[in-house]
C-alpha cells in the first residue's frame, strides 16, 4: 500500500510522461514531486531525473519510487529483502511517536492521539532508530537509508488511524489500524538510475536549457506541510515542539504560495516565466483556484500553449462515503514551448543530494 496523498498523479503519469517525449540528454525535472509517481515513469523510460519538493519526506518517497536494484545493493547487510526482515524482527522501543501520536499521549500531552496503536507507535520508533544506526556507522549508503525510510513511511501508512492524511486521526480504530505494522519490499526495477534529489523552494530550482520540466503545484488551499506532518516526523527522525489536538509540528515555514487563491495565478505565472527548460509541463485541474481560462492567457506571455484534457478521475475524498458523494475532476496539462529562456533566481537554501 502506497501513501493516499492528495492530488496524486499515479492513474496518468504515463499519459503525463508522453508528453514530454523520449528521453534526451536533458533531465525530467519533477519540481513538484509528491510521492514520485511522475518521477518513476519518467525514470522508466530513461530519463535521468531531478525530484524536487519543499517537504523532505516528498522528496525520500520520490527518490524510492525511481531507483533501481543497482543503486542500492544492500552489501553491508546482504541484501535489501534482508534488510527488511532485520527491520521487522525489532522489537518495540517506545519513542517520539509512541508518546505523542498514540494512546501514550494521554500522558505526555493531557490528551489521547489515536494515529497508531501504541505496539505499532513504538515499533516504528524502533524501525527508525535502526534505520538510523545502520547509516551512522555507514552500514547502509545514502541511497539505501532513502529507500528503507521511504518503505517505513509506507508502512506507517498503511496502519495509520486516518481517513487519507494525517490532518486529523480517527475517534475509533480502524481494521487496518490494528493490524501489526509491517514493512513490505518493494519491486525494484533491474536498472539504475540517474537521480538528482533537491529539498528547497521551487522558485530557486536551478534547470537547463536542456530540461524538461514538469510542476504539479497544489491547486487548493490545503497545505501539505500540515496534512503530512507526520510522515515529515517519521523521515526526520527528530523531537519537534508539537501541540494541538493534533500533534501538528511547526508547518509555516512551509507554506504554499500556491494554495492561497488570491496568490495562486501570479504565482503560476512567475514559475513558468522564470523557469529555463526547452519545454514546460505544467498540471491543473478544474477544482483549482485559478480557472483554465485565465492561467492560458497569462502562461502565452511565454509561449506557445498548448492544453491537454488527461483524464477525468475521481475529486480526492478521504473515504468511501465521502466518494461516492463527489464529483469528478478534469485534469490538464499545459504544454509550453517557451519563446526564451527566462533567468531562475538565486533563492533558499536548498539540501541538495544524487544518487547516481
Amino acid at each position: 500500500m502506497g501513501v493516499r496523498y492528495i492530488g496524486s498523479k499515479a492513474r496518468v503519469s504515463e499519459a503525463i510522461v508522453d508528453l514530454a517525449g523520449p528521453a534526451d540528454d536533458g533531465r525530467f525535472v519533477d519540481a513538484f514531486c509528491g510521492t514520485g509517481a511522475v518521477a518513476a515513469a519518467a525514470a522508466e523510460r530513461g530519463w535521468a531525473v531531478t525530484v524536487n519538493d519543499s517537504l523532505p519526506s516528498a522528496v525520500c518517497m520520490s527518490v524510492g519510487a525511481v531507483l533501481g536494484q543497482k543503486d542500492v545493493p544492500f552489501d553491508g547487510l546482504g541484501s535489501y529483502h534482508r534488510a527488511i526482515v532485520l527491520l521487522n524482527e525489532v522489537e518495540g522501543e517506545p519513542g517520539f511517536l509512541h508518546s505523542h501520536y498514540s494512546p501514550a499521549s494521554l500522558h505526555t500531552a493531557g490528551l489521547e492521539r489515536r494515529y497508531f496503536t501504541e505496539d505499532n507507535a513504538a515499533r516504528l520508533d524502533a524501525m527508525r532508530k535502526q534505520i538510523r544506526i545502520w547509516s551512522t556507522d555507514e552500514i547502509i549508503s545514502p541511497a539505501e537509508e532513502n529507500l528503507l525510510l521511504a518503505d517505513l513511511m509506507q508502512a506507517a501508512n498503511s496502519v495509520a488511524n486516518i481517513s487519507g492524511t494525517y490532518g486529523c486521526f480517527l475517534k475509533n480504530w480502524t481494521t487496518t489500524a490494528r493490524k501489526n505494522v509491517s514493512l513490505t519490499p518493494r519491486v525494484l526495477p533491474d536498472r539504475s538510475t540517474d537521480v538528482h534529489a533537491v529539498v528547497g523552494d521551487v522558485f530557486a530550482l536551478s534547470t537547463t536549457e536542456g530540461d524538461t520540466v514538469y510542476f504539479d503545484p497544489p491547486y487548493t488551499k490545503r497545505q501539505y506541510s500540515a496534512y503530512y506532518h507526520i510522515l515529515e516526523t517519521l523521515h526526520a527522525g527528530d523531537q519537534p515542539e508539537v501541540g494541538g489536538i493534533t500533534g501538528l509540528r511547526p508547518w509555516q515555514d512551509k507554506s504554499s504560495v500556491f494554495c492561497y487563491k488570491v496568490k495562486a495565478l501570479d504565482a503560476l505565472t512567475r514559475l513558468v516565466l522564470g523557469t529555463r527548460a526547452k519545454k514546460i509541463l505544467l498540471s491543473y485541474s478544474n477544482e483549482g483556484h485559478v480557472a483554465k481560462e485565465s492561467l492560458l492567457n497569462a502562461l502565452t506571455e511565454a509561449g506557445r500553449v498548448t492544453v491537454h484534457e488527461i483524464k477525468t478521475i475521481g475529486r480526492y475524498r478521504p473515504n468511501a462515503q465521502a466518494s461516492a458523494a463527489g464529483d469528478t475532476v478534469v485534469e490538464y496539462v499545459f504544454e509550453i514551448d517557451p519563446v526564451s529562456c527566462g533567468t531562475v533566481p538565486a533563492g533558499a537554501d536548498d539540501s541538495e543530494a544524487a544518487y547516481a
